[in-house]
């Protein structure tokens, strides 16, 4: 019975960690599509709420439910990803800019 309930643990700790990492990946294009649009515009929103029905259904196909231990990880993983987004298009404006410049 024991061993049983560790599998257990360990199948939740692992679903929870796959859906966490699917989530994160998702939202880095829509971080990247806000970093270049005007704060609070429709596209802005968008590029928030879109992942969102996603997001729903990755917590169906990982069978997480609507649990509360879940929210903090996947609430997570959504900024995470959303600021990774925004901080990789930064960062590939900032190259861009360097280039177009002349000054390598």
């Amino acid at each position: 019975m024991g061993t049983f309930l560790y599998f257990w643990a360990f199948l939740i700790i692992m679903s929870l960690f796959l859906a966490s990492l699917s989530v994160f990946v998702l939202n880095i294009p829509f971080g990247m599509w806000r970093a270049g649009v005007r704060k609070f515009s429709w596209q802005w929103f968008l590029s928030i709420h879109i992942p969102v029905p996603f997001v729903i259904a990755i917590r169906y196909l990982f069978d997480l439910g609507f649990q509360w231990h879940t929210y903090p990880f996947l609430v997570g993983a959504f900024f995470l990803g959303q600021l990774s987004g925004k901080k990789i298009a930064q960062k590939r404006n900032v190259v861009k800019n360097i280039k177009s410049s002349g000054k390598e």
